[in-house]
Formats: C-alpha cells, sequence, structure tokens
C-alpha cells in the first residue's frame, strides 16, 4: 500500500464513520471506519512519525468535518477552529495507535489506545469536547446493551475491539487465527444481545412531571429581554387553565428548559412575582432554567434553580460551560483581535463545582444541562448522589435545524440505559421528550412550537452494573492503553539497536 492510497482511504473511512450519528445514524459504519483506520496503521511498515500525525489527522477532518457542521450556526470560524483542533488531536492519538499496531497483543492494545485518545480528547483542551465517541453509536444497535453493564467507556473499548476482530477476520495473514478470532466475536456478539431489562436499576413508586417547551421568538441572540420567559411562562398557564379545567392532571413537578429565562428572576420583581403565581396555581415547584448573576459582574451562572411557594430554593450550576460558547478563555488577548467575542459574551459563564442532584417535592432527580449530558462524570455523580431520574435541561435554539439535537438525544438516550433511568428533557424549541429507562423513545414534542408533555416517571431506586464497574473497567483499559504504548516504543527501540 502506497501512501497516497492509505491518505485516500482514511479520509474515506473518516467520512464514512461520521455516518454513523445523525442525521444519517447508518449502524455499525464508525466499527468499520475505524476498522479501515486501524488496518492503514498496520499496513505501512516504513511509515515514519511525521506521516503517521498526518494520516490520523487527516481523519479527524474527514470524521469531524461532516459531524459538527451544525458548528456553523454559531460562526464558521468556530467551526473550523473546533474540527482543526479535534483533527489535530487525533493526530496525535495515531502515533501511540501506531507504535502498539504491529505488537503480537495489537487486537486488544490499539482499541485500548483509542479509549485513551477519546478520554484525552474529552477532557482537554480546556474542558474537552467528548463528541463523537465511538459509543455514541451504539444506540439502537444490540451493543448498546453493553454500556448498562460495563458503562460507556467500556463500551466504546469494546467496539474498537470489534474493529480490530473484523481486521482479524478479512486478514490473511491470520487465517491460523481463525478459531480464536470466531470466539473473541461470538462473545462480544452474545453479551451485546443480553435483554438490557434483566440488569436494570429497581423502580419505586411514581412522579407526574409536566415538561413545557415554550420555543424563542426571532434568531439566535436577538431575543427580546424577557420574551424567552413570557413564552414559557404563558405554556404553564396553559397547563395551569387545563389543570383547573379537569382537562389534564395536576403534576408533582414541571420543567423548564435551560435558558428559559435569559435573566435572574431572583432580581426582576415582574418575574419573580410570576413565578410566585404560577407555583402557587399548581401548587407544586417549577425547576426554571435560567441566566443567574455570577459572583461579580462580568459573570453569570446557567443554572437549574428549583421555584417553590417560598421563591427561590436549590440550584445547579452548569458544569461544563462551552469554552468560546459560554465562556472566553483568555479574554484580555483575544478581545480586542476579535471584537465580536465582547459583543456576543458579554459575560463569562462560571463553571458549578457541585452534582446536580436536587430534591423537588420529595423527588430526588438528577440535574444536567444540556452539554453536561455528554461528560461521564456530571452524570455519574448524581446517581451517586441518589438521582432517581435524569434531568436534562437544553436550548438548542441556536442549532435548530442542524444535526446537533438529534446528536444530543442519542447521547441522552444511552445515559438512560447507563443509568437505569428516565430521563426527561425540556428543552425550549426542540428536543423536548421523555425517555424510558431502557433508552426507548416515551414523547416527543413537535418542534418549534409551544408544547407540555405531561408523563408519569417511575423513580429508581437501584443502581446498574455500571455504576460499579464503569470507572474501574476505564481505569485497566487505560492502564492497558498506556502500558502497552511504553512497552512497543520500548520494543521498536531495542528491535532499533540490533545489527
Amino acid at each position: 500500500m502506497n501512501l497516497r492510497l492509505a491518505a485516500s482511504l482514511v479520509v474515506l473511512s473518516g467520512v464514512l464513520s461520521s455516518f454513523a450519528f445523525e442525521p444519517l445514524a447508518v449502524p455499525y459504519a464508525m466499527v468499520i471506519g475505524l476498522a479501515v483506520l486501524f488496518g492503514v496503521l498496520r499496513r505501512l511498515p516504513d511509515l515514519r512519525g511525521t506521516g503517521v500525525f498526518v494520516l490520523g489527522t487527516l481523519w479527524g477532518l474527514a470524521y469531524f468535518g461532516p459531524l459538527i457542521w451544525w458548528m456553523r450556526a454559531v460562526s464558521d470560524g468556530a467551526y473550523v477552529g473546533l474540527v482543526i483542533a479535534e483533527a489535530l488531536l487525533l493526530g496525535l492519538v495515531a502515533l501511540p495507535l501506531r507504535s502498539v499496531a504491529r505488537r503480537p497483543a495489537w487486537p486488544v492494545l490499539m482499541p485500548a489506545v483509542w479509549l485513551l485518545g477519546e478520554q484525552v480528547r474529552g477532557s482537554f483542551p480546556f474542558t474537552g469536547f467528548p463528541w463523537g465517541r465511538l459509543v455514541h453509536t451504539a444506540i439502537d444497535t444490540p451493543l448498546e446493551s453493553w454500556v448498562r453493564l460495563v458503562g460507556l467507556p467500556a463500551t466504546s473499548f469494546l467496539m474498537a475491539c470489534l474493529a480490530t476482530a473484523l481486521l482479524l477476520v478479512v486478514d490473511r495473514a491470520a487465517r491460523h487465527r481463525t478459531l480464536a478470532t470466531a470466539g473473541f466475536v461470538g462473545a462480544l456478539v452474545v453479551g451485546a444481545l443480553l435483554p438490557v431489562g434483566l440488569v436494570g436499576a429497581q423502580d419505586a413508586p411514581s412522579a407526574r412531571f409536566a415538561l413545557i417547551q415554550g420555543d424563542t421568538p426571532g434568531e439566535f441572540l436577538q431575543w427580546p429581554p424577557g420574551a424567552i420567559f413570557a413564552l414559557h411562562a404563558a405554556q404553564t398557564q396553559r397547563l395551569v387553565d387545563r389543570i383547573e379545567s379537569g382537562e389534564a392532571e395536576a403534576p408533582d413537578i414541571v420543567l423548564w428548559p435551560e435558558n428559559s429565562t435569559d435573566t435572574d428572576p431572583r432580581n426582576r420583581p415582574d418575574e419573580s412575582a410570576r413565578l410566585d403565581a404560577l407555583v402557587a396555581e399548581l401548587g407544586v415547584p417549577i425547576l426554571v432554567g435560567g441566566l443567574l448573576d455570577g459572583p461579580t459582574s462580568d459573570t453569570v451562572e446557567n443554572a437549574g434553580l428549583v421555584w417553590t411557594e417560598d421563591g427561590p430554593g436549590e440550584k445547579y450550576v452548569k458544569r461544563k460551560p462551552v469554552p468560546y460558547g459560554e465562556y472566553v478563555p483568555f479574554r484580555d488577548s483575544l478581545g480586542s483581535l476579535v471584537p465580536r467575542i465582547d459583543r456576543d459574551i458579554p459575560r463569562d459563564m462560571v463553571a458549578g463545582d457541585e452534582p446536580g442532584a436536587l430534591t423537588i417535592n420529595d423527588v430526588r432527580i438528577g440535574d444536567t444541562i444540556c452539554y453536561d449530558i455528554a461528560y461521564d462524570g456530571v452524570v455519574a455523580q448524581a446517581i451517586d448522589d441518589d438521582a432517581q431520574v435524569l434531568v436534562v435541561q437544553t436550548s438548542n435554539a441556536a442549532f435548530t435545524g442542524t444535526a446537533q439535537p438529534g446528536q444530543q438525544w442519542a447521547i441522552s438516550r444511552l445515559r438512560a440505559i447507563e443509568t437505569g433511568r428516565w430521563v426527561l428533557v425540556p428543552s425550549t424549541n426542540g428536543i423536548s421528550g421523555v425517555i424510558d429507562a431502557s433508552g426507548d423513545v416515551v414523547a416527543r414534542a413537535p418542534l418549534r412550537q409551544p408544547a407540555t408533555i405531561e408523563t408519569d416517571v417511575p423513580l429508581a431506586d437501584g443502581t446498574t452494573p455500571a455504576a460499579h464497574l464503569a470507572r474501574p473497567l476505564e481505569l485497566l483499559v487505560l492502564t492497558l492503553g498506556v502500558v502497552g504504548w511504553g512497552l512497543a516504543v520500548t520494543a521498536r527501540r531495542r528491535e532499533g539497536t540490533r545489527p
């Protein structure tokens, strides 16, 4: 295989891998695409570090280019910058992949290194970008069952093992290992086919939730102050009217989406009075999504705020605000270079440091805000704090008509399977919906119009195997990747010094 053919294969496999995500969501496309990338890295014996880095970067560009096309809704510059940054990281990941690619244990070491790369991307730079993980493509395939058993990271590893198993099957040089390969693939498939319901969290009594989708006025960043609040208050009033007329059953908790008020209602007497009135008429608390004044005049908190009959109560502050979307690293340097930064993001969102477990009307919910749902630790800590149901307050108004809401929806469905909990997603204009503990969609609101979803939700009081195994297995696989990489580098150096 020459370098030109290798580059062509890498680009095609990167594009193919992106097809595994919304809007196409082609099952197993990324497993096949990853198998091609692994195969290319194995079949070029004379390839040096620079060439490996270039091939990895090409794969990253071809992968992330289509995958996050929706970032153009923010700006073309943000899209190009993020694609390049992620592609360069994948170029770096290709180096240890190459190191272990020709070692005897490569069918396990390459998947371990791949997971190592995913975890690095998900935490660096800043808070990382845990989007486009291999495990995210498991939804709606038998492989999704592994998420409840071993968690998201280990499932990524197992899916990458399927990619190397596929290479073993098609590699003529590995014919003598056909029996072992068949057993390896068979064990993965049988495990993946285990019914999800066999190992779920135990269901306790249910609570009734009402999810409010108020819609958003006009274009992104052009909403008049207070307009989003007014739309959600109006939709909630319609629910009150339906309850009073006997058309609807009173809920136990009402959920508003992220940024359902773009101001701090605690400091706006008109909004505060309106919330007081709605809570009094409903007789239950409202979880409001608000932009709350931060600790300083130039900061803000993106928070879920519980509004009770006594006014504002507990709050959860978004743990993972988006760099250059919700806060600006190096603002002092960039503000003068890119004036629109100070205009579009006048105040930096500060990250919360507390898990999202809130008690509302005697129900323990695990609140996450939009992008938070992609982070394993944010979800795990809410479950550790006895959350009985997960809530994803989100505002995807900027990405209406793109694949971003669908990609985030798929992650939310995986979280339901992983935790054995129902997931409730109130969004300003979609996707709002309800997901049961098996990852199945129970209800979805129509897009871009006011809507209310009312549903009874079982409250889970147990844990899945993933709650106990995910972190230890992740650490085990990451250790395998690091040690395997180190041993591979050492072995290559020894071989290079032999006469």
